[in-house]
């Protein structure tokens, strides 16, 4: 399992109080020694001061948990490493990861790959199904690469359309990567890493509650827009008192923060009324929105709050 000291040290800072993702990205170079490390983090924290030789052990502590990855893993990348993802669109320095944990390529999130995010509803009808599958098959025919949650419903559906045109597809989890969730996509996700694609995630350890949990779904979603040159939308209810709603409306927001191009499928004919659409509708109406058929799709990234119109 591949990692470098900055990763580890980055791993290691974190665990004190004071010290964030944004403080990271501000504050962190490559090769800082450790008394420079620990002068960082006692300037930063609150009243939580620390030693040298209290931040080896505690680092120790972290190397010995990251190796416990090393079966699921091919390794972990931080914050400035060579290899750190592209990260697309305009974020926030709190949203930059600054650790991430993957298995298979992760040459897949470098800058000169086109990335597209597709996501969508968890239970989709299967008209939709067939929507998005047709969707999918144009776009790889250049090239991009697919990006999902490996979420059930929408997601799985690109990266099995995705792995059956021998495709490259990537999944952002919410869990570590010895625990792929949801469980019945364990050999999906084994599959997306044997055929050449990257599974990938901030996580090593398991949430401490649910709160936790759900707050690593959103967590999730803000990565397959900031990996993604573009996110398409199949299919998604909105908020509403049915419990119908679905994390691609944080993923499609993320994106809209980060100046990411979104794009919808939609068909004013059969997708007017249809509840599993109405996220797609209120998308469209906040904004100037024009059809993208298939003969456009290779343009996808360089066009602005278009419409995918896949019968």
């Amino acid at each position: 399992m591949r990692y470098s000291d900055n990763s580890i040290n980055i791993l290691t800072a974190i665990r004190y109080k004071g010290i964030g993702k944004a403080w990271i990205v501000s504050n962190w170079r490559k090769n800082l020694t450790d008394d420079e490390i620990v002068e960082f983090i006692n300037q930063s924290t609150k009243g939580e001061q620390t030693t040298v030789s209290e931040f080896n052990e505690v680092r120790k502590n972290i190397i010995q948990r990251v190796s416990q990855q090393k079966d699921f893993a091919d390794g972990v990348v931080g914050w400035l490493d060579e290899d750190y993802p592209f990260c697309r669109g305009n974020a926030k320095k709190g949203d930059f990861p600054i650790a991430l944990f993957y298995k298979g390529d992760i040459s897949l999130l470098n800058k000169q790959r086109r990335n597209v995010a597709v996501i969508g509803v968890l239970k989709p009808e299967e008209s939709v199904i067939q929507r998005e599958r047709r969707m999918v098959s144009s776009l790889l025919k250049y090239g991009y690469v697919i990006v999902s949650g490996l979420a059930l419903g929408c997601d799985s559906v690109a990266h099995i359309r995705t792995l059956e045109e021998n495709g490259k597809t990537v999944a952002v989890l919410p869990s570590p990567l010895d625990n792929v969730i949801p469980n019945q996509h364990k050999e999906l996700a084994q599959e997306i890493v044997q055929k050449g694609g990257l599974l990938i995630t901030e996580y090593f350890e398991e949430p401490k509650s649910q709160m936790e949990m759900r707050g690593r779904y959103q967590e999730r979603d803000r990565l397959q827009a900031m990996f993604s040159d573009a996110i398409i939308l199949t299919a998604s209810y909105d908020v509403n008192k049915d419990g119908n709603d679905s994390g691609s409306r944080l993923a499609m927001e993320y994106a809209r923060q980060y100046h990411i191009p979104r794009y919808v499928m939609y068909n004013e004919q059969t997708d007017s009324s249809h509840p599993q659409f109405e996220l797609n509708r209120r998308i469209l109406r906040e904004g100037e929105s024009q059809v993208l058929t298939q003969n456009k799709i290779s343009s996808l990234t360089t066009m602005q709050s278009m419409t995918l119109d896949f019968l």
